[in-house]
């Protein structure tokens, strides 16, 4: 009789391009969410474009913890550097699911601890007075300068999210008890809610609609140099411009669409919002949002609260407002 010949063991370790893009493609096809997307996508390719800079590199525990090591040394944040992690275990999961990987390689890849964080950043807010500049700077008789006083108003009076800013439709925006407001918005994660809008933010959206003509669809537009408006939409990095341009012109530097968000949650509750109300306002949801509005509790403000209507949710008092752009509003 023959010798009884063991099976070998065929486990990979070793994933190659077209693997790797398979299990890329099944890692953003679980998710539901396009900010998770890309944010995925952005990791999963900058994962990728390391393991393939070294030849034979097995994807495994310890290939995840150097490449770990790589991302401290170029300074990340750490949650920049959990959140790409992430996208990594996600990708060593649908690997082994898809008989690409062992799952022993998966499971001790999940257990690659991620980076500690000590405290949070506090983020930037503008004060009273700053928004006013910023308002005040952005104003203007042109299509873009009105496109860009509509978006700033949005995100000082309303705490919109980048996505949400472009995402707005005309039909979204109704009557309700006499009152503006923005129903059945969809923010982050799937959540929905309903934003009041300020009375001098329907002004300025109205205003801009005019000029416009806009009758249906996505409220902003893409604005030529000639004045024209055309497209069905922008995109989030013109939120950036308008932004970084509009505060650069009152002098301050590195404020991003998500300061104006904070600046909103910040003198909200200077006016006397509670928490409960602002969390309501700006659909926050997570933990950061959370921690953000904790950090907003905390500074010295305000101590006596007064009763807090949807028409005070705006950065900036109406006289202020009406200072700044003129018998328009």
């Amino acid at each position: 009789m023959g010798k009884h010949r063991v099976k070998p063991n065929y486990r990979r370790r070793l994933l190659r391009l077209p693997d790797l893009d398979h299990c890329k493609r099944a890692v953003l096809n679980s998710l539901g969410s396009p900010a998770s997307r890309r944010v995925y996508e952005y990791a999963i390719d900058q994962f990728i474009a390391w393991y393939c800079s070294e030849p034979r590199l097995a994807f495994n525990r310890i290939v995840v913890v150097r490449y770990r090591m790589h991302l401290e040394s170029r300074g990340l944040a750490a949650n920049t550097i959990n959140q790409q992690l992430a996208a990594v275990r996600r990708l060593a999961h649908e690997a082994a699911d898809a008989g690409l990987l062992s799952p022993e390689l998966a499971a001790g890849i999940s257990r690659v601890r991620g980076v500690k964080q000590l405290g949070f950043r506090s983020g930037n807010w503008l004060s009273p007075a700053q928004s006013t500049e910023v308002l005040q700077g952005a104003a203007g008789e042109s299509m873009r300068a009105k496109r860009d006083f509509a978006m700033l108003a949005l995100l000082f009076g309303c705490g919109f999210r980048r996505s949400e800013l472009v995402g707005l439709e005309l039909d979204e925006i109704q009557l309700r008890q006499g009152h503006w407001a923005v129903v059945d918005l969809i923010g982050k994660g799937g959540h929905i809610r309903t934003v009041p809008v300020p009375e001098w933010v329907k002004a300025a959206l109205d205003q801009w609609i005019a000029a416009a003509k806009i009758t249906d669809g996505r409220i902003f537009r893409a604005v030529a140099r000639t004045g024209k408006v055309w497209g069905r939409g922008i995109s989030q990095n013109v939120v950036w411009y308008v932004v970084r341009t509009c505060c650069e012109r009152v002098g301050l530097e590195r404020i991003a669409p998500h300061d104006l968000r904070r600046t909103c949650a910040k003198l909200c509750h200077d006016s006397g919002g509670e928490l409960e109300q602002i969390q309501f306002l700006l659909g926050a949801c997570l933990g950061a949002d959370n921690r953000t509005l904790s950090r907003v509790q905390a500074e010295p403000g305000q101590s006596g609260k007064r009763s807090f209507h949807p028409e005070d949710w705006h950065a900036v008092t109406r006289s202020e407002v009406s200072s700044c752009c003129g018998e328009r509003f």
